[in-house]
């Protein structure tokens, strides 16, 4: 029996785009996997992609009617020190869904317009989030705690440019948005690093969103080969991502520990991002053991995706999803206080 708010259309926070995102990862990944496992995983990857166009349809209509009705409730989250960053979920999915589509169908018009729609909103998004960071005040500027890594989405999501862009044409625009997010990619791990030695880490029902680390140098390398670059910088991206990967998995026993929210779907891109890089890779090395690795994360990424679907229903079923969010207390070096997540 369903115990679903009548409001409960006011706490569908941006982050909810999250699901595309992770979708359009993991359907790239199953194409990607096409060398190795044949028509299978083109029709896997087919499939995914079409499920990942409906859940954005859906995402984007509940969204639009969220806006009508609750306006107050997406000023909100603009305001927010970390649900502002989620607001990037959107241009990125674009994105997705305009490298997915010409994956699939090749450089049509119509793709290219989606493709530069997102391009560009992405860079808006990122010109905005920036922007805060010079507002006075904690709540408005960039306080501590909005040094999350979900900042890795608006800032660093534009390195997104080139899965696309370099086959409908556009590669100068491409790598020249690759660069802006290449260049604030160290910046933000650098802030983050601090983040955690003076205030400590985020709190606990937010922690699923250190997994997004893995995505910025998974991504980075598929780029890199996508512009043209030497394959050993596309190794050396993919040892980070590892690293990030092993690191953010250091803490997945304090991350079941929470109840599930929309926070969990922060695992979904980055795994099948890092997916992605390692199926391209082998695409460049005859290493079996290569081989079985990328395997490996791609049955890890579709395993975590599928449970993450089979969560969303059940909790959008029993009404625990789409709730007011609890104000998390954290304990810093400073004190004790209080601290959105």
């Amino acid at each position: 029996m369903s115990t679903q708010r009548p409001d409960a259309l006011k706490f569908l926070a941006p982050g909810w785009f999250a699901v595309v995102m992770g979708l359009c990862g993991l359907a790239m990944a199953w194409l990607r996997a096409a060398p190795l496992m044949g028509d299978v995983s083109s029709a896997g990857g087919l499939a995914i992609a079409v499920l990942a166009a409906l859940a954005f349809v859906v995402v984007l209509i509940a969204s639009w009617l969220r806006w009508l009705r609750h306006p107050e409730a997406l000023a909100e989250d603009l305001r927010h020190p970390v649900r502002h960053a989620m607001v990037a979920t959107l241009p990125v999915s674009l994105i997705l869904l305009a490298t997915l589509g010409v994956s699939l169908l090749g450089p049509l018009v119509w793709l290219e317009a989606l493709w530069w729609g997102g391009s560009l909103a992405q860079l808006a998004v990122t010109v905005w989030v920036l922007a805060r960071w010079l507002r006075p005040g904690k709540e408005l500027g960039l306080g501590w705690p909005a040094v999350t890594p979900a900042l890795f989405i608006p800032v660093v999501g534009n390195v997104l440019a080139p899965l696309a862009g370099v086959t409908l044409g556009h590669g100068n625009w491409a790598a020249a948005q690759f660069g802006i997010g290449l260049l604030l990619w160290p910046v933000l791990v650098a802030l983050l690093v601090v983040r955690l030695a003076v205030q400590g880490v985020w709190p606990e029902r937010v922690l699923p969103l250190v997994f997004i680390s893995v995505a910025p140098p998974a991504v980075i390398g598929t780029g890199l080969l996508q512009l043209g670059a030497p394959p050993a910088l596309a190794w050396m991206a993919w040892g980070v991502a590892l690293l990030f990967l092993l690191w953010s998995a250091s803490a997945f026993k304090r991350m079941l520990a929470q109840p599930f929210s929309i926070q969990f779907w922060a695992l979904s891109f980055p795994l099948a991002s890092f997916a992605g890089l390692t199926l391209v890779l082998t695409h460049l090395s005859d290493s079996r053991g290569l081989q079985t690795l990328a395997m490996l994360a791609l049955a890890l990424a579709s395993f975590v995706i599928a449970a993450l679907l089979v969560a969303t229903f059940k909790g959008l079923r029993d009404g625990t999803l789409l709730q007011p969010e609890p104000v998390a207390m954290v304990a810093t070096s400073a004190g004790t206080g209080s601290q959105p997540g």
